[in-house]
């Protein structure tokens, strides 16, 4: 409906790829953080008032070893969030170009989306959003150390995917 998006990843690969103005990214960036940390503080409320609530569990905060759910080395969490979010983003560029048929671009996102937290969750917990890491971390702040690749890694995917994805449509028509 609003076009928006909540992640820092998409906005870069949405700037890389022409289809975000330089002005807007960084205090769109800002703001999807800033939201990602009340959303993060609005769970850590709902959860907190369960007995026995412990935050030392991670919060859901992404990790690499000792914090991987699967322990997972860092390359491969590095790996995984480049990738995940490149291809993320190449369908989100794929099902926004103005050549894809209306309306199917929510559907293919969502199905996207899905795709990747099945794949990643026991790699890193998924990230590719760095504004969701980042909410996290903050909570969980043995994870603080490294939300550093989870900031890296959806970004360096993004910008990827805005590189890239002009070269696999081809020329507009």
């Amino acid at each position: 409906i609003s076009g928006c998006h909540l992640n820092p990843a998409v906005s870069v690969g949405l700037f890389v790829g022409g289809r975000f103005p330089a002005s807007q990214l960084l205090p769109y960036i800002a703001a999807q953080v800033v939201g990602g940390i009340v959303a993060g503080g609005v769970l850590y409320l709902i959860a907190s008032g369960k007995a026995g609530f412990d935050v030392a569990g991670g919060f859901a905060s992404n990790g690499f070893g000792e914090h991987s759910p699967g322990g997972y080395s860092l390359v491969s969490a590095l790996v995984t969030e480049v990738v995940m979010t490149m291809m993320f983003l190449l369908v989100i560029l794929g099902a926004t170009d103005k050549r894809a048929p209306a309306g199917m671009a929510p559907i293919a996102i969502g199905l996207c989306l899905t795709l990747i937290h099945l794949i990643s969750i026991p790699v890193t917990n998924t990230s590719v959003n760095p504004a969701r890491s980042i909410s996290q971390a903050v909570f969980a702040s043995d994870y603080l150390s490294q939300v550093w690749l989870f900031i890296v890694g959806p970004i360096v995917g993004g910008g990827l995917a805005g590189i890239v994805y002009p070269w696999l449509s081809g020329p507009d028509t």
